[in-house]
């Protein structure tokens, strides 16, 4: 009997196909849970990247060249990660 609460394309999927599925969005977890960690790592690197930007001459300012690198590898991997965990409906125990 089918999962009525899975979607409609979810419903009849054969075992390979299931496997593939869960690979998918545990991928996209991963890739979450390293978003969230680049956020928190870009939020604590900005503190030296406003003293950085502050009193560094010309445009030799390492430190906000090394944030806006985290807080972008953030962003993309916050969108990857949820596009490919889109449909869960489980909840993962790691």
């Amino acid at each position: 009997m089918p999962d009525t609460i899975a979607p409609q394309s979810e419903q009849r999927l054969s075992p390979d196909d299931v496997a593939l599925l869960d690979r998918r969005r545990r991928r996209g977890q991963l890739l979450l849970v390293l978003g969230f960690q680049f956020g928190l790592m870009a939020l604590f690197v900005s503190l030296w990247s406003g003293q950085d930007l502050t009193y560094s001459p010309g445009w030799v300012r390492p430190m906000f060249y090394w944030d806006a690198l985290l807080a972008l590898a953030s962003v993309l991997c916050l969108g990857w990660g949820l596009q490919l965990r889109r449909g869960l409906n489980e909840f993962f125990s790691y």
